[in-house]
């Protein structure tokens, strides 16, 4: 009897190790598999910051689309900084001078769209004293001109209310509006 005692006991550790075995195969094949989407996810990270300048809410915003856990997201982000792919100064930078020139954005609706992409105070100022003086102001005065011309309008009133509208919806400060408006009533 002691025999077969014995006997069944092997077999037992014998099913019991190779279940383990088993286990830990399939455990090793899952944590490969894992980093092979983890991978894959940061080749198409890459691009997604290469193809164009982009911020830290921005790439979390496109983490959240794959189904990852806290801990592999943050290693992505990590990945791309340290890859310089991404870069809150750089895109702060970049952005702030193509807005302003392509969509001839005051320094207003510059630092509320900043802000909207959780950008860091210090990074907005940085990136707005970036814009010369000079060629902002200059810029305010030819789209001011051009648009005083654009708003065809009997009513001074409304011409006035139009025009002011239309610049404080770009974001420029509204003493240059203003003033602009008044001095262009005048001619």
């Amino acid at each position: 009897m002691a025999y077969k005692i014995t006997s069944n006991l092997q077999y037992f550790n014998i099913f019991v190790s190779s279940n383990y075995q088993q286990k830990a195969n399939y455990n090793q094949s899952l944590d490969s598999k894992i980093k092979n989407i983890v991978n894959i996810i940061i080749q198409k990270m890459e691009y997604y910051c290469s193809y164009q300048e982009r911020c830290h809410y921005e790439v979390q915003e496109k983490l959240r689309t794959f189904t990852l856990t806290t801990y592999e997201k943050d290693a992505i982000i990590v990945h791309l900084i340290e890859n310089n792919y991404l870069s809150e100064e750089r895109f702060a930078s970049v952005f702030t001078i193509s807005k302003f020139h392509q969509k001839k954005w005051g320094k207003i609706r510059l630092t509320n769209e900043l802000k909207a992409r959780k950008i860091s105070a210090f990074l907005i100022a940085k990136a707005i004293k970036e814009i010369p003086s000079e060629e902002y102001y200059d810029a305010f005065t030819k789209l001011s001109e051009h648009q005083w011309e654009v708003f065809i309008e009997k009513d001074k009133i409304k011409k006035r209310k139009k025009f002011c509208d239309y610049l404080l919806r770009k974001g420029w400060e509204s003493d240059l509006i203003y003033s602009k408006a008044k001095e262009l009533e005048n001619l």
